[in-house]
C-alpha cells in the first residue's frame, strides 16, 4: 500500500517531464502564439484536467519549458568554461558558448524571441542575475589587479552582458546564422580582448 503514492508521484513527474518536452517542440516550432493547447494535449494524449493539474495555463507551461532551457543553457555556457586558464578565459568561453547556444532553433525561438512577449520584461531580465553575477565576479578580478577601476566593474559586467545578448539576439533573427555567429563570437572576443585584456 505505500508504494502507491510513490507511483502516483513518479507517474506524475513522467507526466510533467512529457509535458515539457511536447511543449518545447511545439513552442520551438510553431512558436508561443501559433502553439494551442489542443495541440499539446493532442500529441501528449492526456487530458485537459492532466494538463492543468501539472500548469495552470498555457504560460505556465511556456515558463516551465523557459525554465528548462535556460538551465541547459546555464549549463552548457558553465561546462564551456571549465579548465580554462584564467577567469577572462573562462567568461570568454562562457559567452562564446552563448552566441553558439542562440544558433539552436529551440534556443532562438523560446529564449530569445517569444520569452519577452510572453514573460515581460522584468522577469525575462532577472533571468540574467545568475551570469551577472558571474560577469562582475571575472571583471572584479580584473579590477582587483589594478588592470580596470574598481567603480566601474558593476557598470562594465551590465555593458558586457548587454553585448554578449545582443549578439545572440543578431543570430537568432538573422537570415544568415553561421555568419552572425562567427561575426558575434568575433565582436565578442574583440570586446572582451580589448576591455579585459
Amino acid at each position: 500500500m505505500t508504494d502507491r503514492p510513490n507511483k502516483n508521484v513518479a507517474r506524475g513527474e513522467a507526466t510533467r517531464a512529457q509535458l515539457i518536452a511536447i511543449g518545447t517542440r511545439l513552442f520551438a516550432a510553431r512558436g508561443y502564439e501559433g502553439t494551442s493547447v489542443e495541440a499539446v494535449l493532442q500529441e501528449a494524449g492526456v487530458s485537459r484536467g492532466s494538463l492543468y493539474h501539472h500548469f495552470s495555463s498555457k504560460e505556465a507551461l511556456f515558463e516551465a519549458v523557459l525554465e528548462d532551457i535556460e538551465a541547459r543553457v546555464g549549463a552548457q555556457t558553465v561546462e564551456a568554461a571549465l579548465g580554462a586558464a584564467s577567469p577572462v578565459e573562462a567568461l570568454r568561453a562562457a559567452c562564446l558558448a552563448w552566441i553558439r547556444l542562440a544558433g539552436d532553433p529551440v534556443v532562438q525561438r523560446i529564449l530569445l524571441i517569444d520569452a519577452l512577449s510572453v514573460i515581460g520584461w522584468e522577469r525575462w531580465r532577472a533571468m540574467d542575475e545568475r551570469p551577472l553575477s558571474m560577469i562582475k565576479a571575472v571583471i572584479q578580478t580584473v579590477a582587483d589587479d589594478g588592470k580596470l577601476p574598481p567603480e566601474l566593474v558593476d557598470t562594465l559586467a551590465h555593458v558586457v552582458l548587454a553585448s554578449v545578448n545582443e549578439v545572440a539576439l543578431l543570430v537568432a533573427l538573422s537570415d544568415d546564422k553561421a555568419t552572425a555567429m562567427a561575426q558575434g563570437a568575433d565582436a565578442v572576443d574583440e570586446l572582451l580582448s580589448r576591455l579585459l585584456g
